[in-house]
């Protein structure tokens, strides 16, 4: 199949790994079949959205039947390009690039933090999950192809860190400051501020109660 990925909206791409951790646990429990009703309760998005984002990728399941989970996955692996390494650098070493470190999104089997960067002496030339600490000073000389960077620095240190991190090539940015950073068109940011997240939950708490889904819908497509 033919597949225009630029056709696809980025709220349907961003759901994407969802929808792959799920099914690969699926089969990893022995399921050769999942509806989108199921799918729906275990990560949490509507049944008509599912099919509606699986829609963008053809026929992928059959009515009255569901999904073949071994299918889905194999459609998902390769569309996600699982099999192929994405190597990241993690800029600033503190208590939130320390705890990324230790994680190492071992449950994404394409994404690895390679190498991390930090000004501090007392962490340079050690490891941390087994990733290699360099000082920040390195940076340029120590990246390499590496095109995906994750900043966990003081915001003050954003705009100088990136605009470095862009002359050196890097076309991914996962922002985990309170600065908006400024790059070029070419390169992608994802801005993560933990607060203003918090806030917003507190706030729709507040004014946006939830109200109970009536989940009797028949349907197992």
């Amino acid at each position: 199949m033919s597949l225009d990925q630029n056709k696809i909206p980025q709220a349907t791409a961003k759901r994407l790994p969802l929808y792959y951790r799920f099914l690969n646990n699926l089969q990893m429990q022995g399921k050769t079949r999942v509806s989108s009703k199921e799918l729906s309760e275990a990560v949490k998005v509507d049944s008509a959205t599912i099919r509606r984002d699986f829609s963008y990728f053809g026929a992928l399941g059959k009515k009255g039947y569901g999904y073949n989970v071994e299918y889905l996955l194999g459609f998902f692996r390769k569309t996600l390009d699982q099999d192929e390494l994405t190597e990241v650098a993690l800029i600033g070493v503190g208590n939130l690039g320390t705890a990324f470190l230790n994680y190492n999104f071992t449950k994404n089997n394409n994404t690895k933090i390679m190498l991390a960067f930090d000004a501090d002496p007392e962490k340079v030339g050690k490891e941390i999950g087994g990733v290699p600490i360099y000082h920040i000073d390195d940076m340029e000389e120590k990246l390499g192809n590496v095109k995906v960077a994750i900043l966990t620095i003081p915001a003050q240190e954003a705009d100088r860190i990136t605009e470095r991190l862009v002359v050196k090539g890097i076309k991914g940015i996962l922002n985990f400051t309170p600065a908006r950073i400024t790059v070029p068109d070419d390169v992608r940011v994802h801005h993560i501020d933990l607060a203003i997240e918090l806030q917003a939950l507190v706030y729709f708490l507040k004014h946006y109660p939830l109200e109970k889904i009536d989940n009797e819908e028949e349907n197992t497509y």
